[in-house]
């Protein structure tokens, strides 16, 4: 399937962000150990990432590692880290061989040296691709980025380089993580959780909520066609009247 219906309908998101919730709930439902609900999680991020390409939506942001996620037990955060090692040997490839430009956001300092060089080999080989961009977030929280960007601008207003009365929205928003992208039309967040847990606050204020009563592991292209299509059927008035 090539592209949704819009003679009947609003056009596709352009920006669609998920919160990958569920992995390891899924697996203990099935008597599994957790890992194996974030191995197949992975194998999920691979077939949304087509999906997205062909239903025309240009950016895909993805809740992969929050940074209170390194609060989980060292055993579980080993095994994330080599799957994430895995997916950036593995997956890199065929990212670019469909025109996916891959990138990460987040704060890369609490990585290993050798998964900050595999992003960093990754997000060159991608850069020139323009079908879709495939964000991960990875080591990242809302609020950490927002200080971040408000320590800079404050630097800067210090040093002179900036007049406090010029720091606007925009000037925030090219502070971020995210600077350069689009804000999010529609967050989906899966395992039936009903919360934002400290994901893209800011470039959400206006995204469409969609929570989905699916774990990660069962998301499926069904599953995102027809968030999609609800959201094309939804009237967005960015605080205006109808």
């Amino acid at each position: 399937m090539v592209g949704l219906n819009t003679q009947t309908a609003g056009p596709p998101p352009v920006h669609v962000a998920i919160i990958m919730d569920g992995n390891g709930r899924w697996a203990t439902s099935r008597g599994l150990p957790r890992f194996a609900g974030h191995r197949r999680g992975a194998e999920v991020v691979r077939e949304t990432v087509r999906a997205c390409a062909d239903l025309g939506v240009g950016y895909l942001t993805l809740f992969g590692f929050s940074s209170e996620n390194w609060k989980r037990p060292l055993g579980e955060v080993r095994d994330l880290m080599g799957l994430l090692r895995l997916y950036l040997r593995n997956e890199v490839r065929e990212l670019n061989a469909s025109g996916v430009r891959f990138r990460v956001v987040g704060d890369r300092s609490r990585f290993d040296p050798d998964i900050v060089g595999l992003i960093d080999e990754a997000e060159a080989t991608t850069a020139a691709n323009g079908r879709i961009t495939f964000t991960l977030a990875l080591s990242y929280g809302a609020r950490q980025e927002i200080v971040l960007a408000a320590r800079g601008l404050a630097e800067d207003a210090a040093a002179g380089r900036v007049a406090p009365a010029e720091i606007d929205e925009e000037a925030v928003a090219g502070r971020l993580f995210t600077a350069g992208m689009p804000d999010p039309d529609l967050l989906i967040r899966t395992s039936g959780e009903l919360r934002l847990s400290n994901f893209l606050l800011w470039q959400c204020a206006y995204a469409e909520l969609m929570f989905l009563d699916v774990m990660w592991p069962d998301f499926s292209r069904a599953h995102l066609e027809r968030a999609v299509r609800d959201f094309q059927g939804r009237e967005r008035r960015w605080g205006g009247v109808a």
